[in-house]
């Protein structure tokens, strides 16, 4: 059953959704995309199944998302987030399981550069990576990514305008080798195949396997 909690963070507290998987082998932590939060059926769809797949989810939001505003917070709020709930996701819910970490576009983008900033996780996960914004491709976000040591699973559309097909093949080719990227045919930005009858939750957990597999293969516990 999915609980909704509290985290604290400096004087005021981010809303989160926790969704236990019965006999876990590993818990994620899943952030957001700018335009929507947790609660969002993309976002909600993803994690029931991956949490059906025996991986505890800890979704949030950011405060900006709590708040009712329009536009992200800025990267040094972002990343003081993901700091924070990382910590604390260790401290109450983790119960010793390997931690990965995950986000939707923006989320992941954050939790990247969380990342690059010292936060630890056993694996990162990207739902659809905005490796540029659309119709500019030769302004790659792709810089903080290469140091990078740990594990990293992007999951992208074929057609998603965030993310040139050809040239995310070539970021991801120059990462560490425990990187690894996974197309979905057809998908857009969010997933959504053009005349497909899928839900947008079930967009969302077309990307639970995949998901699993990659976190069954770097997080096994001895």
């Amino acid at each position: 059953m999915t609980q909704e909690l509290m985290i604290p963070f400096n004087d005021s507290q981010l809303s989160a959704l926790w969704s236990p998987a019965e006999q876990a082998s590993a818990m994620m932590i899943l952030a957001h995309g700018s335009g929507a939060g947790k609660d969002h059926d993309f976002m909600t769809g993803y994690a029931q199944a991956v949490a059906d797949l025996g991986i505890s989810v800890l979704s949030f939001n950011f405060p900006y998302m709590d708040a009712g505003k329009k536009f992200p917070d800025k990267a040094p709020t972002a990343i003081a987030v993901w700091h924070q709930v990382r910590a604390w996701a260790e401290e109450h819910l983790a119960d010793g399981l390997p931690i990965v970490v995950a986000g939707k576009s923006f989320g992941g983008r954050m939790a990247s550069l969380a990342i690059a900033d010292g936060m630890s996780a056993q694996a990162l996960i990207f739902l659809g990576y905005p490796l540029h914004a659309p119709k500019k491709e030769d302004k790659l976000r792709d810089e903080h990514l290469y140091p990078l040591t740990l594990p990293m699973l992007f999951l992208e559309g074929t057609k998603d305008p965030f993310a040139n097909p050809e040239k995310m093949e070539a970021v991801v080719a120059k990462l560490n080798g425990s990187s690894e990227l996974a197309w979905f045919e057809g998908g857009n930005h969010s997933f959504k195949v053009a005349r497909s009858q899928r839900t947008v939750a079930q967009n969302g957990a077309w990307l639970a396997e995949a998901t699993a597999g990659f976190i069954a293969k770097q997080c096994s516990q001895p």
